[in-house]
């Protein structure tokens, strides 16, 4: 039996990963570079991506600094992000806003720029990365879900709407191209400490009822996320596809 361990290697891949500068997006360019793929970041921020930058190294990663909201930019930024080191072969959307707008509160502003990042560009991002993954006959795609993918919480009503949409979004890319050796998985993170959940951890007895609610007793720290994103990125999940892997210490099992 050949060594398992390769099964995890990245050395040769090329990744592009949305929302770069900070969170769950920022640890996957750390997570993805220490694995040996050379990693392209997106984000609005520039000076954030650049400390990234300058801590992941030159020869590991680029960046590109963009609204990516603006879907009339999607051709360009995929071209963007292949200049670097060629055409990526692996794709995680890991940007996203939440507005934490009440049902009765939504507008149509914050309505349009949670569903545009959330779930427009991931696809539109994503079509316009397919082709050169069809051409090598491997690519990975990895959204991002999200509790409120199957549960409902307050003021959550766009961001809901958005990341239920991913879910199926996520089994709709798969039908579409894991027959030409692209998978599309989604990772469904529980409650870690980001800037999207700042409100959260800043109140320790929420925080508190939050990891009382999952089965480990915990919320979930950066690392956690670590093994997971790598295996939806890799030859390790080579028979995987259509899913929604729960990141979550179990809140969703209770």
């Amino acid at each position: 039996m050949d060594d398992p361990r390769a099964l995890f290697d990245l050395t040769g891949r090329v990744a592009c990963v949305t929302g770069a500068s900070s969170g769950l997006g920022r640890r996957a360019v750390l997570a993805l570079a220490a694995s040996g793929a050379k990693v392209v970041g997106i984000a609005r921020r520039d000076e954030e991506l650049k400390k990234l930058h300058d801590e992941v190294g030159v020869d590991a990663m680029a960046y590109t600094v963009a609204d990516l909201s603006d879907r009339s930019k999607v051709a360009a930024l995929a071209d963007a992000v292949s200049k670097p080191f060629g055409a990526p072969d692996i794709i995680i959307h890991a940007a996203g806003v939440n507005t934490r707008e009440a049902a009765d509160d939504v507008t149509a502003e914050g309505w349009d720029k949670t569903l545009a990042l959330n779930l427009t560009i991931p696809f539109f991002l994503t079509q316009a990365l397919v082709p050169a993954m069809q051409a090598k006959g491997w690519g990975r795609v990895v959204n991002f879900a999200s509790l409120q993918t199957t549960r409902a919480f307050p003021g959550g009503i766009a961001y809901g709407a958005s990341k239920a949409g991913i879910g199926q979004l996520t089994r709709a890319m798969a039908e579409a191209w894991s027959s030409q050796g692209i998978t599309a998985n989604a990772i469904g993170p529980g409650f870690f400490p980001t800037e999207l959940t700042e409100a959260v951890f800043a109140d320790p007895d929420r925080a508190e009822r939050n990891a009382a609610q999952t089965c480990i007793g915990r919320n979930g720290r950066m690392e956690d996320i670590d093994g997971p994103l790598l295996f939806l990125c890799s030859d390790a999940s080579a028979y995987v596809t259509g899913q929604v892997l729960m990141v979550d210490g179990g809140f969703t099992a209770k």
